[in-house]
C-alpha cells in the first residue's frame, strides 16, 4: 500500500513538473491572474473562487485532458533506485540488441556518406534555400537523381535481428511453454491469450454495435449509426479526452474522426503550434540532411505509386522533412529503448548547439487533416505515442517483439494445423505478416478500413490489435493456405488485403472462431 502511494506521488510530481513547462501552464496562470479582476472573486475565498472560475470557463477540462494525455504515455512505475536506462527498457539483453541495431544503421548511413562524398548535414547555400522555399507546396514535382541512395534497411533485415534475439538467462529447455513455441521469435515474454484479449477488447464483442459492421448498407442507420453519431457529437461538445478514447473503441464516424483523434491526443491548433511548425519549416529550408534524400526516395517508391496516397505527396514531404528536425520528439526517448543518433553541421563537430538529431506512416492521416501544422502535430503525436514501438527493440506489450510473439502464439495455439503446415513447407507465417505489423497495415488495407483499425489503436491505447488482426487474416484465408506448398504460394494468397473488412475479421476471430 505504501509503495503504491509512493509510486502515485512520484507520477504526480513528474507530470506536474512536465506541465509546468507547457504553454497550458502559462495560459492557466494568465487566466488565474485575470480572474482577480472579476467581482465574484473574493479575498476571503480566493482559492476556491479561482478554482470555480477555471472550472466554469473550461480551463479545468483542458487541464484534465493534458494530465490524461501524459498518463497515456507515462512509463510504468519502477523502483526509485532504478537507473534511467531501466525506464527506457528493463531487460538488459533488449537494450544491448537495440544498441547493436542502432550501430548497424549508423554504419550504413556513414558508409553511404563516404561512398557518395556527402555530409550527414550541411547548411544550404542561399540560392538553394530560395529555390526550396518557392517550391515548398509542390515538392512532388521535383525529380532529383536518387539512384545512388539506397534504403538503410528493409523490414526483412529488422525481422532477422528479432529472430536472433535470445535471453542469455535461458537455456533451451528451461521452460516448457518456451520450449514448445515453434515460431521464429524465441524470447520468453508474456503475451495475452484469447480470454485475456477478449477481456481487453470487450467492446468488440458480438453484442456491441460497431462502426465497420453495423453501419453497412444492410443495416438500417436508425438501429445504431444515427445514435452513435449523436453520442459522438456530445463527446466533442464536452471536450473530454477520456470519453473520446472510450467512444472510438466502437469506431469513429467519418465526419467526426479528425476532431475525435485530436481530442484524444490533446492536440489543438494554437498560434504557438503554427509558429513552431513554421520554425521547423525554416530549419528544413536552411539545412540539408542526408535523411532528406532518403525521405524523397521512400515517398517516391511508396506513396507516389499508391492509388490512395499519391495525391498527398507534397504533404508527405512537408511533414516528414519537418519531423526529422523536431527536437521535441527527443522527449519520447525517455521511455523508448532507442537512443537518438546525431550528426553535426560540417566544421562544428562536438559543439552541442550545432548538433542535428535524427529522430526515427503519415499518409493515412492526410485524409483527415489538410492544414499542414495540424497534420504535422497529429503525425508527431501518433508516432511518439504508438508507432515508434514498431521500429525499436523492447519488451513492451505494444513493442514489435511482443506483437510478433503474440501473432505466432495465437496461430500456434488456436490454428495449430495451419501453423504447422506453413512451418513444414518453409513458409513461417511471421515472414509474411511482419511487414503488415511494422507498418500498422498502412498501404495494405483500404483507407476506410485502416482508419477503423487505427480508431481501435487510439481507443485501447495499444498496438496489440495489429497482431490479432494479422492472425485473423490467416484464419480467414486458412482454407486456401492449407493447399499451398511454398512460401511464394502462401505470399500470393495473402498478397492483396485491400478487399478485407477489418471489424468482422476481428470480431469473428476473437469471439466466434476460437474458444
Amino acid at each position: 500500500m505504501l509503495q503504491e502511494e509512493s509510486d502515485l506521488s512520484l507520477i504526480i510530481a513528474q507530470i506536474v513538473q512536465k506541465l509546468k513547462g507547457s504553454s497550458l501552464y502559462a495560459q492557466l496562470e494568465r487566466q488565474a491572474w485575470a480572474s482577480l479582476q472579476r467581482p465574484e472573486i473574493k479575498l476571503e475565498s480566493l482559492k476556491e473562487d479561482i478554482k470555480r472560475f477555471l472550472k466554469t470557463s473550461g480551463w479545468e477540462k483542458k487541464l484534465q485532458n493534458a494530465v490524461y494525455s501524459e498518463l497515456s504515455v507515462f512509463p510504468l512505475p519502477t523502483h526509485p533506485a532504478a537507473p534511467p536506462e531501466h525506464l527506457k527498457e528493463p531487460l538488459v539483453y533488449m537494450r544491448k540488441a537495440q544498441g547493436s541495431w542502432e550501430k548497424r544503421i549508423l554504419k550504413s548511413l556513414n558508409s553511404m556518406c563516404t561512398e557518395l562524398s556527402i555530409p550527414l548535414a550541411r547548411k544550404r547555400p542561399v540560392g538553394e534555400q530560395k529555390e526550396l522555399l518557392n517550391k515548398w507546396n509542390e515538392m512532388g514535382t521535383d525529380e532529383p537523381d536518387l539512384s545512388l541512395f539506397r534504403p538503410v534497411y528493409a523490414p526483412k533485415d529488422f525481422l532477422e535481428v528479432l529472430i536472433n534475439l535470445r535471453n542469455p538467462n535461458y537455456e533451451n529447455g528451461d521452460s516448457l511453454s518456451f520450449r514448445t513455441h515453434l515460431g521464429l521469435i524465441q524470447v520468453p515474454l508474456k503475451v495475452k491469450d484469447i480470454p485475456e484479449l477478449k477481456e481487453l477488447f470487450v467492446e468488440l464483442g458480438l453484442t456491441t454495435g460497431q462502426l465497420g459492421i453495423d453501419d453497412s448498407t444492410q443495416v438500417p442507420p436508425e438501429l445504431f449509426e444515427n445514435e452513435h453519431v449523436r453520442i459522438g457529437q456530445k463527446v466533442l461538445a464536452e471536450q473530454d479526452s477520456a470519453a473520446a478514447q472510450q467512444y472510438v473503441r466502437q469506431g469513429s464516424p467519418t465526419a467526426l474522426r479528425a476532431e475525435l483523434w485530436a481530442l484524444i491526443l490533446n492536440i489543438s491548433s494554437q498560434p504557438e503550434d503554427i509558429l513552431y511548425y513554421e520554425q521547423l519549416k525554416t530549419n528544413v529550408i536552411q539545412h540539408d540532411l542526408l535523411v532528406d534524400s532518403l525521405i524523397y526516395k521512400d515517398v517516391k517508391l511508396t506513396a507516389s505509386n499508391d492509388d490512395y496516397y499519391f495525391v498527398f505527396e507534397d504533404y508527405l514531404y512537408q511533414v516528414l522533412l519537418c519531423f526529422s528536425r523536431d527536437t521535441s520528439v527527443l522527449g519520447h526517448f525517455a521511455y523508448n529503448s532507442a537512443s537518438p543518433p546525431r550528426s553535426y553541421i560540417r566544421g562544428k563537430l562536438g559543439i552541442e548547439e550545432y548538433a542535428v538529431f535524427y529522430p526515427p506512416n503519415v499518409a493515412p492521416l492526410c485524409f483527415l487533416y489538410h492544414e499542414p501544422s495540424k497534420l504535422y502535430q497529429m503525425f508527431r503525436e501518433m508516432y511518439v505515442r504508438f508507432f515508434f514501438r514498431l521500429h525499436s527493440i523492447s519488451s513492451h506489450p505494444s513493442g514489435i517483439v511482443s506483437l510478433c510473439l503474440l501473432f505466432e502464439t495465437l496461430l500456434q495455439t488456436y490454428l495449430p494445423q495451419l501453423f504447422y503446415h506453413l512451418r513444414e513447407i518453409g513458409a513461417q507465417p511471421l515472414r509474411i505478416s511482419f511487414k503488415w505489423m511494422v507498418r500498422a497495415f498502412s498501404g495494405y488495407l483500404a483507407t476506410d478500413q485502416l482508419l477503423l483499425l487505427w480508431d481501435r489503436i487510439l481507443g485501447y491505447n495499444s498496438l496489440e490489435i495489429l497482431a490479432v488482426l494479422a492472425a485473423a487474416v490467416f484464419a480467414f484465408r486458412a482454407v486456401n493456405l492449407m493447399e499451398v506448398t511454398s512460401l511464394a504460394a502462401a505470399e500470393a494468397v495473402l498478397a492483396d488485403l485491400s478487399t478485407l473488412k477489418v471489424m468482422p475479421l476481428l470480431q469473428i476471430f476473437l469471439f466466434a472462431t476460437v474458444t
